[in-house]
């Protein structure tokens, strides 16, 4: 695993642990990490062309800046991630309003 991608994985678990101390618990989220890692299963999410409804949860909890999307979408992770899924990212955060 190189630095990047495990520096990812770590901000990943993060992400699980900031919603779960605002009594979210995103078992399916923390599964995925545990299965596919930070990158493989950002990557995953990111094939749907639909948000995950833990993002809508996130956005309820206002944390969106603790997300995958947010993640995904920072220029030291712009090498993990192909253009195409940092435009999910991205367009996911935007019609919740993050950037306004």
């Amino acid at each position: 695993m190189s630095e990047l991608t495990d520096l990812f994985h770590k901000n990943m678990i993060q992400v699980y642990e900031n919603a779960k101390d605002h009594d979210y618990f995103a078992n399916y989220f923390k599964g995925m990490l545990d299965q596919y890692g930070g990158v493989d299963a950002a990557k995953r999410l990111l094939i749907s062309s639909q948000p995950q409804t833990g993002l809508f949860r996130l956005w309820e909890l206002k944390l969106l800046d603790s997300s995958m999307e947010a993640l995904v979408i920072q220029e030291r992770f712009c090498d993990l991630f192909t253009p195409e899924e940092i435009h999910q990212a991205r367009q996911r955060l935007e019609e919740l309003g993050y950037f306004d």
